[in-house]
């Protein structure tokens, strides 16, 4: 990584303060708080990337208050005692907490990630949490959860678990993640679907892609790869204006419309135009509505215990991968794995689980999609910085927000995901021992759409593979402890059956 030189001293003659570093060039109070030129970035790099990062977020803004609210009690997760959230205030919440969270992320863990809802644990709540416990209860548990990961970063606890990562498994977690985001992105815009029997996906409909959404993608897809092939500088975020472009010139010209059982084939998640006002107040009526101690009087100790734990591990080691993964993308880890400020990294992102059950709008966890950004040039919290504001200005503009179609985002991470399959050459395949956890940590991100699941069968793999190849004094004692966590966690479901 190529560093920028220092500005040379300008002539003693020169006019006063006509040497004075502008913002973002060496020596200037940006530079030198975010080591932005220290990190071979530039501030155009950053500005460009904490865009990028937040066009490929900004789905959760729209997509959260969909999973965990709605507009009616029958069209909304409806908890225990008949409540539901309506789909505007957790929208509101949702781009506060994403906003505030990844600020206090770029200016204390100066790195290039963005936080916001994360979807794993908005579904797991939406789905079975709620089915026992109320709304502000099933938040309260997700504040303990967030707790407890700052108490597990502020005492190392994190950091040691990270350290006693094997090198070839931090390289399988970013190369399981590429693999991951890029399902995602195959998911999101059509251009793998399940099948009604046979096997599990498909390309497009019955092997085909007969839908005008999905030729966006592709389309997005291969100018995005063209520009960055060429070294266009902004090439994710050029690719992003033409596709949004030609989305909204397709569905002006075919009225393509939304997607449904009706009319299978239109946008998924928002469409391509702008809809009602540009501007809107939003409602933060549900910030402070949790209740910490309600489930455990309502559903028991061991049974309020387990969710805790559930949402802890997937928490946990979901956004430790994560953070894994970007760093390695970024350039920024070192050989040993870790990064820059760990351990304040580690610390913010449990307080984003707290921030975001205290709101109401789920834990917010470190987003994979930062990827984008980061591909895009990002090295520093200064783009987190840029992402947060756009969040915090997303509340007032959600229509505007919403025009980019999420398979023009899918597009990006696709892009992004190649990228970060580059590190598979770093896992040492000739040691079977290595290469069958490693192997199993990549491949079981993406089928089982679960970044703790890939790492959870990386680690048991590990343990029982190195041992019976008698390497067991080259496991670290931490491994061991984890691997344990995991088999408890992997078999959750019939402990709970117990208990219950």
């Amino acid at each position: 990584m190529t560093t920028t030189s220092r500005l040379r001293a300008g002539p003693k003659d020169a006019p006063r303060g006509a040497n004075t570093p502008r913002p973002g060039t060496p020596g200037s109070i940006l530079d030198k708080f975010f080591s932005i030129s220290g990190r071979g970035s530039t501030l155009a790099r950053e500005l460009r990337g904490g865009i990028v990062t937040f066009f490929t977020m900004a789905y959760i803004v729209i997509l959260n208050p969909l999973i965990l609210g709605g507009f009616s009690a029958d069209a909304a997760p409806v908890d225990v005692a008949g409540n539901w959230l309506p789909a505007a205030q957790v929208g509101a919440m949702t781009g506060l907490t994403a906003g505030a969270m990844t600020i206090l992320f770029g200016l204390v863990a100066n790195l290039p990630f963005g936080l916001a809802a994360g979807l794993g644990i908005n579904s797991f709540l939406a789905v079975s949490v709620i089915q026992d416990v109320t709304w502000p209860e099933a938040m309260g548990l997700v504040v303990i959860n967030g707790v407890l990961i700052v108490l597990f970063g502020m005492t190392g606890v994190r950091t040691a678990i990270f350290r006693a990562i094997p090198k070839d498994l931090k390289a399988a977690i970013t190369v399981g993640i590429g693999l991951f985001i890029t399902f995602i992105g195959f998911v999101d815009s059509g251009f793998v679907t399940r099948t009604a029997g046979g096997p599990p996906v498909q390309l497009g409909d019955c092997g085909s892609i007969v839908s005008l959404p999905t030729m966006v993608f592709v389309v997005g897809l291969l100018i995005m790869g063209a520009l960055v092939a060429r070294g266009v500088q902004g090439a994710i975020l050029i690719g992003i204006v033409i596709s949004t472009a030609l989305a909204v010139i397709a569905e002006l010209v075919f009225k393509i419309g939304p997607a449904s059982t009706e009319n299978p084939h239109g946008w998924h998640l928002n469409m391509p135009v702008l809809q009602g006002n540009i501007v809107s107040l939003p409602d933060l009526s549900l910030a402070g509505d949790f209740d910490l101690i309600g489930s455990f009087s309502r559903i028991g100790a061991l049974a309020a215990t387990m969710l805790v734990f559930t949402l802890v591990f997937t928490n946990f080691f979901d956004a430790m991968g994560t953070m894994t993964g970007l760093a390695k993308n970024a350039g920024l880890a070192r050989k040993d794995g870790t990064f820059p400020r760990l351990k304040a990294a580690f610390v913010v992102e449990g307080l984003g689980a707290v921030a975001g059950g205290m709101g109401s709008s789920s834990s917010n966890t470190v987003y994979v999609d930062s990827a984008a950004g980061i591909g895009e040039g990002a090295r520093t919290g200064l783009a987190s910085v840029i992402t947060g504001v756009l969040f915090l200005g997303s509340m007032f503009f959600t229509p505007l927000t919403s025009v980019v179609p999420i398979e023009v985002a899918a597009a990006a991470l696709v892009l992004v995901g190649t990228l970060m399959c580059a590190q598979i050459r770093e896992i040492n395949f000739k040691r079977f021992s290595s290469a069958m956890p490693a192997f199993l940590t990549l491949i079981t991100m993406p089928l089982t759409y679960s970044i703790a699941n890939g790492i959870g069968a990386g680690f048991i793999a590990w343990v029982v593979v190195n041992t019976a190849a008698g390497r067991h004094s080259k496991i670290h004692p931490l491994l061991w402890v984890v691997a344990l966590g995991f088999l408890v966690y992997f078999a959750r479901g019939p402990i709970t059956a117990l208990l219950a």
